[in-house]
């Protein structure tokens, strides 16, 4: 069984007297432990496939399956302890909150899942990324390289299954960009995790087992997926 699945996933929104579809029945496997990249023009649906794959958005018909689980069947609180026990995310805008440390904003959302030492996990998946003379930090005493290291170390902190990623360099200057990016990747590679990454760039692509291109919303080419995976139209 896939990791994670959907299946003639969709997803419109009202845009004036129109309707605006944003994915339009993307058919997709992806196996525990691949390291997957989403490519695509802006507003071809990246980031709306990265939030239905998380349970952070709604299909408007389709279906997304996690470990075995539909999504859209279960309820927002269901899908919040699903999200905080499995699911690990990295953003390009960091959203640390500004008025704890370091070690707090990774600690905080262990503590909402009653993870056990929470403070000790978090001070040594800081020391994993780099921080340990960091921890009591804010973020405006960081710079945005180390920002993006906490929010990394935040999004393993739980050991998660699944990590999404949306952009994680792209507030980055290009030497910030690549040693954040091969953060990512060594600690992927350490914990075992599925990655799935958006990005524009294709040299961060090219890293990657595997590249789905999104356009208008649809998959028009999926190189490297595994054998049976459905590649869409």
């Amino acid at each position: 069984m896939p990791q994670l699945e959907c299946r003639a996933l969709a997803k419109a929104m009202p845009s004036g007297a129109r309707t605006l579809t944003i994915l339009d029945g993307v058919d997709l496997s992806i196996e525990a432990g691949e390291l997957v990249a989403v490519l695509g023009p802006s507003g071809s649906g990246k980031s709306t496939l990265l939030g239905l794959l998380a349970g952070l958005d709604r299909p408007t018909s389709g279906s997304v399956r996690f470990e075995g689980r539909a999504l859209e069947a279960l309820g927002e609180d269901d899908l919040a302890l699903l999200r905080r026990a499995r699911v690990g995310f990295v953003f390009q805008s960091f959203q640390l909150l500004g008025n704890l440390t370091a070690l707090e904003n990774v600690s905080m959302p262990l503590e909402l899942t009653g993870f056990e030492g929470a403070r000790e996990r978090a001070a040594e998946v800081l020391a994993e990324v780099g921080l340990a003379d960091r921890v009591h930090h804010y973020p405006a005493q960081l710079s945005g390289g180390e920002q993006q290291r906490v929010a990394v170390a935040r999004a393993f902190a739980p050991r998660p299954a699944l990590l999404l990623a949306d952009e994680p360099t792209g507030n980055l200057d290009h030497e910030t960009g690549e040693r954040v990016l091969q953060l990512l990747l060594d600690m992927r590679e350490k914990h075992g995790t599925t990655l799935v990454l958006v990005t524009h760039d294709q040299a961060i692509a090219d890293r990657a087992d595997r590249q789905i291109h999104l356009f208008d919303g649809r998959v028009v080419r999926d190189t490297g997926a595994p054998e049976g995976a459905v590649a869409g139209a």
